[in-house]
């Protein structure tokens, strides 16, 4: 599945691919010009012959509550930035805010914190 062009090397686009970190199934949004290799399942690294090594994962923000969709990814990579719900567990309780997150080309995505 194709969701938009990388913002980084223009020329390639950003599909889906599946993943597995740490025993869990995650999927990883990355350039078709990026290709990745790990020895232990959890450190991947770009291969020599990657041309580009944008990627999102899909639990970039997951220490805020938050998993990012085929639909998130393909508006922020439209728009560059797109506001979504997080989660904080503030002295044992939830409360959600909104903020921005957009396209950090050495992280995949950043929150913008005003």
């Amino acid at each position: 599945m194709i969701l938009g062009k990388c913002p980084c090397c223009k020329d390639g686009s950003i599909e889906v691919r599946d993943k597995e970190v740490s025993g869990k199934k995650v999927k990883l949004y990355a350039c078709s010009n990026a290709h990745w290799s790990t020895e232990d399942g959890e450190m991947f690294e770009p291969t020599a012959e990657s041309t580009c090594s944008f990627r999102i994962w899909q639990n970039a923000l997951a220490k805020y509550g938050k998993w990012l969709s085929y639909k998130e990814v393909r508006e922020l990579l439209e728009n560059e930035s797109i506001e979504v719900e997080l989660l904080s567990k503030k002295y044992g309780k939830k409360i959600y805010y909104n903020k921005y997150i957009a396209i950090n080309e050495e992280y995949g995505v950043s929150v913008l914190w005003d």
